[in-house]
């Protein structure tokens, strides 16, 4: 292994947060330099999250506050954003102009129209000049573009479950893009660790309930990436559900497949990332997407089936939502980016 990158993490207080410190320590090609907590400064990442103490970094390693100067006086190579929607804009603009690479994992770089991001975010985007810079960090689909980035807008979590499984069959043109109906369960983690009262145990254990209907945030870029696939402009329906889970998306997505495709054609259509995507399980016939199977994994687990009674496509995935999700895929992207073997720290 050559020497390893220097890392900063901003926003390191979240779920998110958390998941990235874990997976980074055990990387053999990162250093974290530096995290940053407005809440925590001053505190050491034991003392934050004592899940940790057993790492001899833990008692080093110390939250510093929000401050650009910090994260420029660590000397990072790479910082991974892991902030809100709207506060990304305020660090990665400095960080990229100082040469910074920077590894988003909000959503103010995944759309490109500063109109669509006003549509669906509520507010002017206000660092319109690195829009055109990004890129969408979905390595099965924009491998050779991460590599040589300085801007990685990571996908969300929801569109990961999503995209995945319908991109190969809509940019071979197997689907009626027009039809595609999704559904996602999804863990309560994927809100963010806030205080909120829709977000308590109480809330959630033994409930579940529909959200964001009928225009989810994360439409934009499903409806984006899907329209670059398609070669046409494409509108979805989709419904999230908030599980009573910690962790993990169960996806299922419905399409009407052109005339005379066939589930071979389908297979077939799969067999790349059968061949070469590290991180994609494609299941057979006798089994289903199960979110014990992928948790605290970077995996993504998808399995079809063609209803012959419907003439329907169906399209199931499941991963979890702060791995592949979320922090797994940030570091798929950091391999790339760093040049190390992509499945670096998450195998």
């Amino acid at each position: 292994m050559s020497k390893k990158e220097k890392i900063a993490i901003v926003g390191a207080s979240g779920y998110l947060g958390e998941e990235l410190i874990g997976l980074l320590l055990k990387h053999p090609g990162a250093d974290i330099t530096c995290i940053t907590s407005r809440q925590h400064h001053g505190k050491t990442l034991e003392e934050v999250f004592p899940t940790f103490a057993k790492c001899p970094e833990a008692k080093k390693i110390q939250f510093t506050s929000s401050d650009g100067s910090n994260i420029a006086n660590s000397e990072a190579r790479f910082a991974f954003l892991a902030l809100p929607h709207g506060l990304a804009t305020e660090f990665a603009l400095p960080l990229f102009e100082a040469g910074v690479r920077v590894i988003d994992l909000s959503a103010d770089f995944r759309i490109k129209d500063p109109l669509v991001y006003k549509e669906f975010y509520g507010t002017e985007h206000l660092a319109t000049e690195l829009l055109q810079e990004s890129v969408y960090g979905l390595p099965e689909r924009y491998r050779e573009k991460i590599s040589g980035a300085k801007l990685i807008a990571c996908p969300g979590c929801y569109p990961t479950s999503i995209l995945l499984p319908l991109l190969p069959l809509v940019q071979a043109g197997a689907i009626n893009p027009q039809s595609i109906v999704a559904t996602s369960l999804s863990g309560v983690s994927g809100a963010g660790r806030k205080l909120d009262t829709g977000y308590l145990y109480v809330e959630c254990n033994d409930n579940a309930r529909q959200y964001g209907v009928p225009k989810h945030r994360h439409l934009a870029e499903i409806e984006q990436e899907l329209s670059v696939a398609a070669n046409q402009r494409v509108m979805v329906n989709f419904t999230p559900i908030l599980a009573p889970l910690s962790r993990g998306i169960l996806t299922t997505i419905y399409a009407m497949p052109q005339p005379g495709i066939t589930e071979v054609d389908i297979a077939r259509l799969y067999q790349p990332y059968l061949e070469q995507e590290p991180f994609i399980r494609i299941l057979d016939q006798d089994h289903l997407p199960a979110i014990h199977h992928v948790a605290r994994t970077n995996f993504i687990d998808i399995a079809f089936r063609l209803d012959p009674r419907t003439g329907r496509l169906v399209l199931m995935s499941a991963e979890d939502n702060l791995t592949k999700g979320a922090a797994g895929q940030a570091i798929q992207n950091f391999n790339l980016m760093s040049g190390q073997p992509e499945t670096t720290g998450l195998l």
